[in-house]
C-alpha cells in the first residue's frame, strides 16, 4: 500500500465526486433498510433480491471510487479489496438465500468483519494524505467489524431476524451521509483560505 500513501493530493473535482457518491449511498441504504425492515422475519424472494442488490451496489460504488482515484490520487488497492469482498459476498447471498437467514447472517456477517477492516484501512490511508471528512468512515469500519461478529453470533438464535441488518445499512448510510457534509464544509473551508 506504499503507493496509496504517497498519491497526489486530492483535488476538488476529486472531493466534489466522493460527495456525490456518498449523498447517493446514503440514500440507497436509508431506502434498502425500509425495504428490508418491512420483511425482516421471513425470507421472500423480494427480500433475497434486497439481499443480493446490496453487495452489488457496493461493486458499483466501489468502481466509481477507483475510476476517480485513478483519476486524481493514483490507485487505492483498499478499493479493488472491497470490489473482491463484495463480488464474493454477493455469490455467498445468492447460496446463502436458499438455505435461511441463518445462513444469511453467517454471510453477512462475514462480509461486514472484512469490509470494515477494508474501510477502516481506507480511511486511515486517505486521512493521512489530508483528505478531510475521513472519520466517519474510519469509525464506521471500526463499527462494522464489531457489526460482523454480532451478526455471525446472531446467527445460531432461534429469533434470527434481518431486521439488524436494515438498522446496520441505515447506521452505514447515516456515516456516509456525514462524511459528505464534512467534506463539504472541508471543501467550504479551502475557498475561503484559497
Amino acid at each position: 500500500m506504499a503507493s496509496s500513501i504517497t498519491a497526489p493530493a486530492p483535488t476538488k473535482s476529486d472531493t466534489a465526486a466522493l460527495r456525490r457518491l456518498y449523498f447517493l449511498r446514503f440514500a440507497f441504504a436509508t431506502v434498502w433498510a425500509v425495504l428490508v425492515f418491512a420483511s425482516a422475519h421471513t425470507l421472500s424472494p423480494l427480500g433475497a433480491t434486497l439481499l443480493v442488490i446490496y453487495p452489488l451496489f457496493d461493486v458499483a460504488c466501489a468502481v466509481v471510487d477507483i475510476r476517480s482515484a485513478k483519476a486524481n490520487r493514483g490507485p487505492v488497492r483498499g478499493l479493488y479489496a472491497n470490489v473482491a469482498l463484495s463480488a464474493l459476498t454477493t455469490a455467498g447471498l445468492i447460496a446463502a438465500a436458499t438455505s435461511g437467514i441463518p445462513a444469511v447472517l453467517r454471510v453477512w456477517g462475514a462480509w461486514a468483519v472484512t469490509a470494515g477492516a477494508v474501510q477502516l484501512i481506507v480511511g486511515a490511508l486517505r486521512r493521512r494524505r489530508g483528505m478531510a471528512g475521513q472519520w466517519p468512515m474510519i469509525l464506521s469500519g471500526a463499527i462494522s467489524t464489531f457489526a460482523g461478529a454480532s451478526f455471525i453470533a446472531q446467527a445460531g438464535k432461534a429469533n434470527a431476524s434481518l431486521g439488524t441488518l436494515a438498522g446496520y445499512a441505515f447506521l452505514g448510510g447515516v456515516f456516509f451521509l456525514v462524511s459528505a457534509l464534512r467534506l463539504g464544509q472541508s471543501d467550504k473551508a479551502d475557498h475561503v483560505a484559497g
